[in-house]
């Protein structure tokens, strides 16, 4: 998909050209000049994107680390908030996302994903400023109330989302382009195992700073969210130094001769049965995932009545496995494909929920199976988001792929924001079984979700037929003549 050549369209950022089309055509239609067939990027250009989008991802982590985990779980809380809104605030990120395709066509009419993505990041990371004054009011004056703050954040948390949401699928679009696929595997593996690693320090670090924070804990939150802003801000600055690509360029970067382009949202996903196939298995899959995975912790703290600080060790126990396998499982999909891992450790991640039936509170479970079960979790969970993501990016067609990647997007957030909703519903259904009833047909759905993988074709894939024979070559011995 890369050669080591550059490409002085890419370089300039020079918008093609365009002809118009008469105009007794019943749709006005726009003709784009053919280009070359493959986008190039030289070596340096993507080394230095490379390094730079590892960079940004690093920053990028900071901030949503805390906007968007515990630490804000923890401000809300302190601020009074309920079950209700804690519930708000996780599923607020997933529903947003069937905006998605509008930003897919919003990027469609662009020139830069560059400039795109600066536009849409840095006004919806500048939005958390508001938060800082509501804080140091509610802390220090009766102006305003804690209610007022929890609801100020919900809103906060909303509207930035509906704006990023219109950029998550360019910046996918982006990402694959800089990324030669014959480096996927092991440069997002490597890129990921260094966010966790970030946040399993990090998180942990600015939990402290709020607790010890002299003012107290909500001032405490404040003075991390200006930090958390400042290096949002930053990770944006990062972004100079990766290669711009404008988004022209790819609706015919297949195409040997000129083609009619239609402004819009485009629907060619629904003529491609391979891309319908792996929407199914993410349609299912995600479902299927979210209906019991918010409630592990739950299912600890309340059921098992273990305290909190042992499970803090258990997450930490899964972060390490998590680091330290996404390495691995980078340079096994390189090797192998995707679609074969995501089938053999899909199997694993299916079986895991009804593992959960045996973990009592007696001390072998304590000590011995549920730290195995967080680390034998996390472990495989680093192969299925590496590989989906990969997968993704190889299944969906250079032309319009910012479209295919909204949509999955779109698809993804709809069925998991169901499956939690299924979930909560479900726990709480006389004769369901409560939590381990939900476990019971999360690991059903999740088996049932890798069927239409089977039928997903990946380019470059190893087949399952001869998965061992790849993985273990059996070494010829040369007979002496």
């Amino acid at each position: 998909m890369f050669k080591e050549v550059e490409d002085e369209s890419l370089l300039k950022k020079i918008p093609l050209p365009i002809q118009e089309i008469p105009e007794d055509r019943e749709l006005t239609q726009t003709v784009i000049p053919p280009t070359n067939r493959t986008m190039k990027l030289s070596k340096p250009q993507i080394r230095t994107s490379l390094r730079a989008l590892t960079i940004e991802s690093l920053f990028a982590a900071v901030f949503y680390s805390i906007i968007g985990s515990a630490l804000l779980s923890n401000f809300l809380l302190d601020l009074g908030a309920g079950a209700v809104e804690i519930g708000l605030l996780a599923s607020i990120p997933q529903l947003v996302n069937l905006l998605q395709p509008l930003g897919a066509y919003l990027v469609d009419r662009s020139t830069s994903f560059h400039w795109y993505s600066m536009s849409i990041f840095i006004p919806a990371r500048l939005l958390w400023i508001i938060l800082v004054p509501a804080i140091w009011l509610v802390s220090s004056s009766n102006h305003i109330t804690k209610h007022q703050v929890v609801l100020l954040t919900l809103g906060i948390m909303l509207v930035a989302n509906i704006i990023e949401a219109f950029a998550r699928a360019p910046w996918m679009s982006w990402t694959a382009v800089l990324v030669p696929g014959r480096l996927r595997g092991r440069y997002f593996g490597f890129r990921n195992s260094v966010l966790s690693l970030m946040n399993l320090i990090g998180v942990p670090l600015l939990g402290l700073a709020v607790s010890i924070w002299p003012s107290g804990t909500l001032q405490g939150y404040g003075a991390i969210l200006v930090l958390g802003i400042a290096v949002g801000l930053l990770s944006q600055g990062c972004q100079f130094w990766m290669s711009d690509v404008n988004p022209q360029l790819l609706k015919v970067v297949d195409s040997e001769t000129p083609q009619p382009y239609r402004s819009g949202i485009h629907l060619r996903f629904l003529n491609d049965p391979n891309f319908l196939k792996l929407l199914l298995y993410l349609a299912i899959w995600c479902f299927a995932v979210n209906v019991s995975a918010p409630f592990f912790n739950l299912y600890m703290l309340d059921d098992l009545d273990i305290d909190v600080s042992v499970v803090t060790i258990y997450n930490g126990l899964g972060a390490g496995a998590n680091m330290l396998l996404l390495i691995f499982w980078g340079k096994l999909s390189d090797r192998i494909g995707n679609r074969p891992i995501m089938l053999l450790v899909g199997i694993l991640v299916a079986v895991t929920p009804l593992l959960w039936l045996l973990a009592g509170n007696d001390s072998i479970s304590v000590w011995v199976w549920l730290p195995f079960l967080h680390v034998l979790g996390s472990g495989t969970w680093a192969a299925i988001d590496l590989c989906t993501n990969n997968l993704m990016m190889g299944v969906a067609p250079v032309t319009n792929q910012s479209t295919y990647f909204a949509i999955a997007g779109a698809v993804a957030g709809v069925t998991g924001a169901m499956g939690i909703t299924a979930g909560s519903f479900l726990a709480t259904l006389p004769g369901a079984g409560g939590l381990l009833g939900v476990f019971i047909l999360s690991g059903i759905l999740r088996t049932a979700a890798l069927l239409p993988l089977f039928f997903v074709q990946e380019h470059g894939s190893v087949p399952l037929g001869q998965l061992w024979r790849v993985l273990f070559p059996v070494k010829q011995q040369r007979v002496p003549i």
